[in-house]
């Protein structure tokens, strides 16, 4: 585990919702986690859960009262963005504003990396 000072960012909308969805569930343990899978139509997919447990490798970010969780091997393609909630005519969801995505889906919940990250990742 890793503890950061926010290379990942929250908005106010998120942490409300977080804490909304903590209150819920009724488990003062749980933990936003974010993560990146292959998929979706434009090659990446951002993923979101709530979890009790920090991974050895996780990057814990904590911001008013809340904890935000990401893997060592998303956390790479996901510095400097920011984790925001909103509420419109198209559903609620959670929503990555990631400088690092070179092109993003129209939903926004895929995009695709810069061809510089991703040549770093294969050196590595």
């Amino acid at each position: 585990m890793y503890q950061v000072s926010e290379p990942i960012t929250l908005t106010d909308s998120a942490i409300s919702k977080v804490k909304n969805l903590i209150s819920v569930n009724g488990n003062q343990n749980l933990k936003l986690r974010i993560y990146i899978v292959g998929g979706g139509c434009s090659g990446f997919q951002y993923g979101f859960t709530l979890d009790e447990k920090i991974n050895e490798d996780d990057i814990v970010i904590s911001k008013d009262s809340i904890t935000m969780l990401v893997d060592a091997l998303s956390s790479q393609y996901l510095i400097d963005a920011e984790v925001d909630y909103i509420e419109n005519l198209q559903g609620a969801r959670f929503i990555v504003h990631n400088p690092n995505a070179e092109t993003t889906c129209g939903c926004g919940s895929s995009f695709s990396i810069k061809e510089e990250l991703l040549e770093d990742e294969k050196k590595q």
